[in-house]
């Protein structure tokens, strides 16, 4: 099915990633990869900003406290409100960049990695603490993706994504085991990249090279679709004050005609209802 939806930004991001809604500020953060750059939109008033990174950034999530922990290329680091940075892990790997993170339950960061050439192996799933304890969750990875938990925790989805799939893994005290396929993206619907999982515990997945948004029941059962008109669809979030609205990232990357929208931040309003998510104890 089609639904509606609107540009909340209208932008030309290369590689635009990581949707995140700061209940604290009411603003959705979210990432131009490739052009090092952090956007935050203030839905209630329009006012945006930009903020130009140093190196590639895969992802940014709020903080106990304020400030946010950033997924850099060289690693994992720390910027306070005030503007201050510091590594709170620092690993740089000769062509190895950050890409998507998610923050647990517990208030780790998982944060992922992989190869600018996306070679197998060459990324991982690491868990960072607030103390900076690095632990490589999963070192057998190509494009590390998506990452969510289930409403009750005891699940933890993920996606790699040139294996087509949606993983599952049983989480117990912050630990996962048991991992096996949860959805499987057909040949020619494109490749699974970022997710979000909603208050039922539906996991919509977001499409590249698909134009689409998945929404997948408990079940692994796929149905909802939303289709757009530009094809490298990239992640998505609830956000918004009662967190109802999904917010979605588009690149226009690899793309000779990219659609209008291609690189903006779209919205489709009251789709579903979103999670709180936790912020990064450090």
């Amino acid at each position: 099915m089609s639904t509606k939806y609107d540009v909340a930004v209208r932008a030309e991001a290369t590689l635009g990633e990581g949707p995140t809604w700061d209940p604290a500020t009411g603003r959705l953060l979210w990432l131009d990869i490739l052009g090092s750059r952090l956007h935050t939109y203030d839905p209630s008033t329009g006012r945006r900003t930009v903020r130009v990174t140093d190196q590639h950034v895969g992802a940014a999530k709020p903080r106990e406290g304020g400030g946010l922990v950033l997924n850099l290329r060289d690693g994992v680091a720390l910027l306070d409100e005030d503007g201050t940075f510091r590594w709170l892990h620092h690993e740089p790997v000769p062509g190895r960049r950050a890409n998507d993170a998610a923050v647990a339950p517990d208030g780790s960061l998982w944060a992922g990695t992989m190869r600018y050439d996306e070679a197998p192996g060459g990324g991982t799933l690491s868990r960072f603490t607030g103390d900076g304890t690095a632990e490589v969750v999963l070192d057998d990875v190509a494009v590390s993706n998506g990452t969510g938990w289930s409403p009750d925790h005891s699940l933890m989805y993920y996606i790699d994504s040139p294996t087509r799939r949606v993983d599952v893994f049983s989480c117990t005290d912050g630990r996962i085991a048991d991992r096996r396929p949860f959805a499987v993206i057909e040949d020619g619907a494109g490749f699974p990249d970022g997710l979000t999982v909603d208050a039922d515990g539906c996991v919509w997945v977001a499409l590249w090279d698909g134009g689409a948004v998945r929404r997948y029941t408990p079940a692994g059962e796929l149905d909802r679709v939303i289709t757009l008109p530009t094809p490298r669809v990239t992640a998505c979030a609830f956000g918004g004050s009662d967190l109802t609205d999904l917010y979605i990232t588009t690149a226009t990357v690899g793309l000779d005609a990219p659609h209008p929208i291609a690189g903006s931040l779209l919205v489709i309003p009251d789709a579903g209802k979103g999670v709180p998510q936790p912020a990064f104890r450090g």
